[in-house]
């Protein structure tokens, strides 16, 4: 795998994530918490991978500028900068959320967590869509 084809792999890590959060949130809102647990733990998972994978990649290429000069570059940063911003203040939200579930503090983790998941949810599915405006079109 070369360093390029590292964008389309986080981009599936992104939807990855993404299936998981929302396997994760029907599970929890059907009472199933062995199965809520575990797929947010995957989803956790899915998304470390990401950053990883994102952080090694910007730092062997650096920043890529979107190649195009219509009206589509105005979209792409409606949706880049709402997306990296919200990525950058939800990552610890995320890990909090997941260390009360872990400690059993389930009510601050349920009212923690109804403002992170939209959040996370927001930042993968934005990842996506990144992915594709500037590498696929």
């Amino acid at each position: 795998m070369a360093v390029n084809d590292l964008p389309a792999l986080n981009a599936i890590f992104n939807t990855i994530g993404a299936v998981f959060l929302l396997i994760g949130y029907l599970q929890i809102r059907r009472g199933n918490v062995r199965q809520h647990r575990r797929m947010m733990l995957f989803a956790l998972v899915f998304s470390a991978l990401f950053l990883s994978s994102y952080l090694f990649y910007h730092f062997k290429v650096g920043s890529v500028p979107y190649p195009h000069h219509d009206w589509t570059r105005g979209v792409y940063f409606a949706v880049l900068v709402p997306h990296i911003v919200l990525a950058a203040l939800n990552a610890p939200f995320v890990l909090a959320v997941v260390w009360l579930a872990l400690r059993g503090r389930y009510q601050p983790h349920k009212r923690l967590a109804r403002w992170v998941w939209p959040v996370w949810m927001f930042v993968c599915v934005s990842g996506v869509i990144i992915y594709v405006m500037l590498y696929q079109l």
